[in-house]
């Protein structure tokens, strides 16, 4: 499968490095690119005594409706520099609504970029945006670290292989990065169970021109996510390329402990699929 659509959040203030990320990466593909800004409804907390006076709610949604186009101008101004292909929206996320607007606009997307949220300057809702597009919206996902460069490097990208249907879902939504990369990895990590061969996964990607080196790795803390990005870190990776587990909002967004691990402690770009 080629990535020829990609979508991206627009982060509403900082420095955007999600957007600047993927216009990098639709160019280097040939890729058409969504930018998508958010204008959040204001929040009116559960404890409210009083009822919020309409003129601060009308105020509030314009600023926030303001907010948004500013983001969404700057992304424009960058994307017609790049001379790449693009297009933007301004998406308004009503309070106990839901992420259903933002899910439909990503559901046909190759690929959905969004930057992991920055305690410095935190935007609403960005972890639950996270779990609902990777969850719900059935398309891979590329988180980037709020440290990381504004550019995805694959010249070096590592795979967590594990055999899951989510494993191999997520390698074949990354193998045009896999087949720009230099150097692959597949790594199974020793977490107690019987472990994967990795001949498969190997094979398959032989057929489609990239060659990988197989690792299984100890993991005496049993962290998987831990020595995932040991071992990314370790070997300079780019990019890390993985299943993602996890249930419904109705059950807390339980994540599987590898799948929350790399999210909660993110030092790489991260390619999940679920």
């Amino acid at each position: 499968m080629d990535i020829k659509d990609i979508s991206v959040v627009i982060d509403l203030a900082g420095e955007r490095r999600a957007a600047s990320a993927a216009i990098g990466l639709a160019s280097q593909l040939g890729a058409h690119l969504t930018g998508l800004t958010l204008a959040y409804d204001p929040v009116v907390p559960g404890y409210a005594v009083t009822p919020v006076p309409v003129d601060f709610m009308i105020s509030a949604r314009n600023q926030a409706i303001a907010d948004a186009k500013v983001a969404e101008a700057d992304f424009s101004a960058k994307a017609q520099a790049a001379g790449i292909s693009f297009e933007s929206h301004v998406v308004e996320v009503m309070s106990g609504g839901g992420m259903d607007d933002i899910i439909h606009e990503v559901r046909l997307a190759d690929l959905v970029v969004i930057g992991e949220d920055d305690p410095d300057r935190p935007e609403p809702v960005r972890e639950a945006l996270i779990e609902a597009v990777l969850f719900h919206a059935g398309a891979p996902l590329l988180v980037l670290p709020r440290k990381a460069a504004a550019t995805i490097d694959p010249r070096h990208v590592v795979i967590a292989w594990d055999g899951s249907i989510t494993a191999s879902r997520a390698v074949r939504s990354a193998l045009p990065l896999l087949q720009a990369a230099a150097t692959v990895d597949v790594v199974i990590v020793d977490d107690g169970k019987e472990l994967p061969t990795g001949n498969r996964v190997s094979a398959y990607l032989k057929r489609h021109g990239i060659a990988v080196t197989v690792k299984t790795l100890p993991n005496p803390g049993k962290d998987v996510a831990k020595t995932l990005r040991a071992h990314a870190t370790e070997s300079g990776a780019g990019l890390v390329v993985m299943g993602a587990y996890g249930h419904s909002r109705l059950l807390e967004w339980i994540l599987g402990g590898a799948t929350r691990g790399m999210l909660k402690n993110l030092t790489i770009p991260v390619v999940m699929a679920h």
